[in-house]
Formats: C-alpha cells, structure tokens, sequence
C-alpha cells in the first residue's frame, strides 16, 4: 500500500504495452489489453498521442491481478473524488475503474477496466445480450492479449469525443469483413443514437439484427 494518498491530478506516466505484459507476466487471471492502446496494437502503430492506458480483467479476476502487482505499486479507486485504496474501499462502489500508482516515481501508470464474463465469452458490461467467445473478443498479438478492435470501438460508440472519431476512421474502415459486421449490428442493435450509427445505418444492418450469429 502506498504511504501517502496520491493527487488525483497527479500526473500520468502511462507504461508502455511491453511494461504492462512483463509486470503481470507471473498471473495466471485473466487480463487484456483494452481502449486505445488495442486499437494501437492492432494497428501495429499509434493513431495518436493517448493521455493513460487500460487493460481489462473481470470481476473474478481483479484481487488476483491486483494480487500479482509489485509492491511498489498500488491500486486506488475513486469514491467521491477522492482515491482511496482498492483493498479499502466500500462494498457498495464500483470497483471500476481501478487506478494503478507507482509510488516511488509517483505518477499513475495503468487503469484497470472491470468488464463482465462468463468461463466462455466476453460480456458486454452495458448490455449482457451481447457476448462473444473469449477466442473472438480477446486476440493474442505478438504474445500480448489484446481486446478486439471492433470491441473497444464499441465502447467507444456511446458518446464519442472527436479523439474517438480519429481512432473509428484509422480502424474501422480495415476491420476484417466478420468484424466489421458484427460492430456495425451491435452498434445500431444498443447504441443507435450515436453519431456513428448514423453513419452505418442502413437496410442491411436493421437495428434489430441478430449480433451473435457466427462470424466470418
């Protein structure tokens, strides 16, 4: 546990992917990388400067990954604007997300998303009707497990920031055509008013279409 409370203005020195997987190399939960850092590695090359960087584990799996961390490194969630220890917190809040502070450089440097799962698929947090098998949803790149594109897109459909629209127009339009089905149904099936659905809309794509049909 760290011995002081950090700021949350404290500043953000985001590891990089590599840190990330060789810091949690010895855990045997289950973890990904999620957000933006994904659709970079897809990619295989940054879209853009990014502020932080997320990985995802499920509820399940969050004491054991928070377990495996170095001891010079704690975790923290926010209740009422103020961080307080993962271990500490009430019952009743959302662990979600988790913050990860390096306590001698004194900077957060991961946040942890808490997502839903079942021993065979991927959840979708906002809306459990829609899953996918874990082989699907969480791809291995060069030995780093990595959420999907269209999944962390997906996320981002719900109210997306011009810096969303940046990460939709770098991957969207090179989604394998499965892929791409799949984000363009569950998009307008459970986020139909976002401004990217507007832009998918169409008589192929009914709002109502089945989003977990087999994929390509």
């Amino acid at each position: 546990m760290a011995s002081a409370v950090p700021d949350p203005a404290t500043p953000w020195a985001p590891l990089a992917p590599e840190s990330v997987a060789e810091m949690l190399d010895e855990t045997t939960s289950l973890w990904w990388l999620s957000g933006g850092a994904a659709l970079d590695r897809w990619l295989g090359a940054p879209i853009r400067d990014r502020a932080n960087i997320d990985v995802s584990t499920t509820s399940p799996h969050l004491p054991g990954l928070l377990g495996s961390l170095p001891a010079t490194r704690s975790a923290w969630v926010t209740v009422d604007g103020t961080p307080v220890p993962w271990q500490e917190a009430p019952d009743d809040v959302d662990p979600h997300p988790v913050l990860i502070h390096d306590d001698q450089r004194r900077a957060w440097v991961l946040q942890i998303a808490v997502e839903d799962g079942s021993d065979r698929a991927w959840i979708y947090r906002r809306d459990p009707r829609l899953q996918l098998p874990w082989d699907s949803a969480v791809l291995d790149m060069d030995g780093i497990p990595t959420g999907a594109p269209e999944v962390q897109l997906l996320w981002k459909a719900l109210r997306p920031r011009p810096e969303d629209d940046i990460d939709k127009d770098a991957v969207a339009p090179l989604l394998p055509l499965g892929a791409r089905a799949w984000w363009e149904k569950a998009l307008l099936s459970i986020h139909p008013h976002s401004s990217w659905a507007i832009q998918v809309r169409s008589p192929m794509f009914p709002a109502k279409a089945s989003w977990n049909r087999a994929r390509d």
